[in-house]
């Protein structure tokens, strides 16, 4: 048995990715690693255990070099007398209407082949050929995008693709995806290949400097050799691995406090705020992360920390998907914006801004000065800072209250101003304005009161944002 067959052996003994009697499929794209992979499942497969066959999708991203890349692979398993399914998908068509890069739609396509195939042939798992390149690749791909321990994890040792559409877990021990080779290098299976006299397809578009991976791959890692760490690749995927053992152990201690804490109806929940308090930092931004997952909701850095900061009867951050987390009598509420309460206040510092997730906006106010502020600002926006009375509060309008839009001759009823732009309903409801004490000042897309606006450009600017998602 070649020296990395061993290799490779011992990594799926040690992570325990297949067992006797599995039915498995290499993914074949023709490329070194893939080639390398089957060649050394070939040699490993009594050893195993195994029934082997190979999958190949031809993505139609090159044209004449992807059908020739896909008769390669046929040749290759005809000649081992593998049985092979073959598909092809345009990647191209997928990401024009789904608006995405030819990365994430390839890899849409590929997983759900993958999934189509362990559902419709008789398959326990399909292994790939990631390499602890692509490992650390993707580690400081994630690093730099941001991401947690889980993140981080990178690409893991085995996956089991749910038969549900686009779902990927780590669960379920049937349906996997498997990656034997993440603790070898992609030089170490070229020189396999080489001394065992097995030729590969080169894949011109890994040169192509436009794929942010690529970028990584021929210039940010080679640089991190040479200035940093000759042995940046192994030490990323170390991390890696140190990732994965944290999240494995946080998400079990999770799973055991979570019943105390979480109260779920299915559609919405909500946190004792008083026992998530008592928890350690680590613990209160898993459990709120996690409780949040099981409503579909994957939430960024940003808005668990603006949801564990909620300390006001009432405060409410914005979520993803058009949900919010309100602090309403001890919990943290997950609900649609739509359901939050209609009544609502915020005080409104100069300079600050406050997220209004009942109206989904964020109103932002600035101090600005000088002659060039009237260039810059529309001067219905720009508030006489001297008209401030006992400082800005951000609420929703009421009943009988009246506003003085500019390039009218007199006050309306806030009611029929927005009547008149044809805002109704929960929208109307929740409409923001700021007040300062008794005085409505601003009004949202109506800009300041007439005669509070600023005459020299010098005031406080007063506008909106979208909650971002």
């Amino acid at each position: 048995m070649h020296k990395l067959a061993q290799t490779v052996l011992a990594y799926i003994q040690k992570n325990a990715l297949l067992r006797p009697g599995d039915r498995v499929a290499v993914a074949v794209s023709g490329g070194a690693d893939s080639v390398s992979l089957l060649r050394l499942f070939i040699e490993l497969r009594s050893e195993l255990g195994i029934v082997l066959s190979v999958v190949h999708l031809n993505h139609r991203l090159r044209g004449t070099e992807s059908d020739q890349d896909e008769q390669f692979v046929r040749q290759l398993a005809a000649g081992r007398e593998l049985e092979i399914v073959s598909e092809s998908r345009d990647v191209k068509q997928l990401a024009a209407q789904k608006k995405m890069s030819l990365e994430a739609a390839a890899r849409e396509v590929r997983y759900e082949f993958f999934k189509q195939c362990l559902r419709d042939r008789p398959l326990d798992k399909i292994v790939t050929a990631h390499t602890v390149d692509d490992q650390a690749e993707t580690v400081l791909l994630k690093l730099a995008r941001g991401a947690g321990t889980r993140g981080l994890g990178g690409i893991y040792p085995k996956v089991a693709v749910s038969h549900q559409p686009s779902a990927v877990s780590k669960t379920h021990p049937q349906g996997c995806i498997v990656r034997p080779l993440l603790s070898t290098s992609r030089r170490d299976l070229e020189a396999y290949l080489a001394e065992i006299g097995q030729g590969w397809r080169e894949d011109s578009s890994n040169r192509d400097l436009r794929h942010t991976r690529n970028r990584i791959r021929h210039g940010i890692l080679p640089r991190f050799e040479r200035h940093v760490n000759p042995s940046v690749r192994r030490a990323l995927s170390e991390a890696a691995d140190i990732a994965r053992a944290e999240e494995d152990y946080w998400a079990d201690e999770i799973a055991k406090i979570l019943p105390e804490v979480w109260n779920s109806t299915g559609e919405t929940g909500s946190l004792n705020y008083k026992r998530l308090n008592e928890l350690p930092l680590a613990a209160r931004r898993r459990l709120l992360r996690t409780a949040a997952n099981s409503l579909g909701l994957r939430l960024e850095f940003s808005h668990v920390e603006e949801t564990l900061e909620l300390e006001n009867e009432g405060a409410c951050s914005a979520l993803p998907e058009g949900w919010v987390a309100v602090r309403h009598a001890g919990e943290l509420r997950f609900q649609p914006a739509s359901a939050a309460p209609s009544e609502y206040e915020y005080d409104l510092t100069v300079p600050g801004r406050v997220v209004v997730a009942e109206a989904g906006i964020v109103i932002e106010a600035l101090a600005v000065a000088g002659n060039s502020a009237s260039e810059k600002y529309d001067p219905e926006h720009l508030l006489d800072a001297n008209s401030i009375i006992r400082g800005l509060t951000v609420r929703n309008w009421k009943a009988g209250e009246r506003f003085w839009p500019a390039h009218t001759k007199q006050p309306r009823k806030i009611k029929d101003l927005l009547q008149d732009r044809h805002i109704t309903r929960d929208d109307k409801k929740r409409w923001p304005v700021v007040a300062s004490g008794d005085e409505i000042v601003w009004v949202r897309r109506l800009g300041v009161r007439r005669d509070f606006q600023a005459k020299n450009g010098e005031g406080i600017l007063i506008r909106e944002c979208l909650i971002p998602d």
